[in-house]
């Protein structure tokens, strides 16, 4: 009997509209048991990290969204940059990696690497870092690895803008740009 629906009262008038009685609702249940779901769908699908490396294998930019130790980070690098170059162009862009899936592309010398938990949908990923890119060649006009390397701040806002705790949140590039050409408009002024 705790989890009924509120009862209605039913009106004299021929279609008006019920009222509830607020007394039978209990917001504070139905607040936590969403907040439970929530972190337990949190819990099962995310982006792990996500690297862009160059064709030597040099890691230009590297976020993670999970807590791993700097001495396996090293590691963690090496092995995911050492599968992702080895592959031809032929070969598939999602690898099957030890707890988790790698999605990469390449663009021109870069090559973004995204880990991903296995119930994460892998197309989908593949596309954000399709948007990744053309955010960035939309600020930087033709972005290149020397864009990245000189103004690594304003490639991790556009990355916070996009995903956060290793969730997308936002894929809109004009949304993703703003907080950025506030900051040009500031730094010109």
């Amino acid at each position: 009997m705790k989890n009924e629906l509120p009862k209605l009262e039913i009106s004299e008038k021929e279609g008006a509209i019920p009222k509830r009685k607020c007394c039978d609702i209990k917001p504070q249940k139905v607040l936590l048991n969403a907040v439970n779901q929530s972190a337990l769908w949190s819990s099962w699908r995310m982006i792990t990290f996500i690297l862009m490396v160059n064709r030597q294998g040099q890691t230009r930019l590297s976020r993670y969204y999970q807590p791993v130790k700097l001495s396996q980070r090293v590691a963690l690098e090496a092995d995911v940059v050492r599968c992702c170059l080895s592959r031809k162009r032929d070969q598939c862009s999602f690898v099957e990696y030890k707890d988790f899936k790698l999605v990469f592309r390449q663009y021109a010398a870069l090559y973004i690497v995204v880990g991903i938990t296995d119930d994460e949908n892998e197309l989908s990923v593949y596309e954000l870092l399709q948007n990744f890119v053309e955010v960035l060649d939309k600020y930087f006009s033709r972005v290149s690895e020397l864009d990245i390397m000189f103004n690594l701040d304003r490639v991790h806002v556009i990355l916070d803008e996009m995903i956060q705790n290793g969730h997308i949140v936002e894929t809109n590039k004009s949304s993703i740009l703003s907080p950025l050409t506030a900051l040009d408009k500031m730094a010109d002024s």
